[in-house]
């Protein structure tokens, strides 16, 4: 019996201990503990952004949250690779196509998900102050589909 007991207590030390290990990889929701910077310039200026897991410069998979201003636009874009979006907080609205059309927009609430396939041009806006968490593979690239619609570098972000 003191076996037995001397084995389930090992199991249960080291199923607590491989727990613990993934435990201090979660961050929590969207309070203080989550450092959030300027945007990289590629965005337009406004949008905030967290990295969460990962490199996005890198070349594996990263997770990012960017929190964006009430009717933060972005102009159609592509990425070179999916870009699987979540909707934290706020209302974001997805369009598909090379022109920015809000009549042809999806609207997705906190909870809502979609994927933005691999060199599909698409397009958003923020309705209310909005969080949304982006995941995909490193490294980010953002490639905009009108020229004229690439920020300019400012010294302000």
């Amino acid at each position: 019996m003191t076996r037995l007991t001397t084995i389930a207590a090992l199991l249960f030390i080291g199923t607590f201990a491989a727990a613990t290990k993934h435990v201090a990889l979660a961050q929590g929701g969207s309070g203080p503990e989550i450092k959030w910077e300027p945007a990289p310039a590629v965005f337009p200026s406004g949008a905030q952004m967290a990295v969460m897991q990962g490199d996005p410069s890198g070349t594996g998979l990263f997770t990012v949250r960017l929190r964006l201003p009430d009717g933060y636009r972005i102009p159609p874009h592509t990425h070179p690779t999916d870009e699987h979006v979540t909707v934290v907080s706020g209302s974001f609205a997805v369009g598909m196509g090379k022109t920015f059309d809000a009549s042809k927009m999806m609207a997705l609430s906190a909870g809502g998900f979609v994927t933005a396939p691999a060199n599909e041009a698409h397009y958003a806006m923020s309705r209310g102050v909005t969080v949304v968490q982006v995941h995909a593979m490193g490294p980010f690239a953002m490639t905009y589909v009108n020229p004229a619609d690439t920020p300019k570098a400012s010294t302000q972000r």
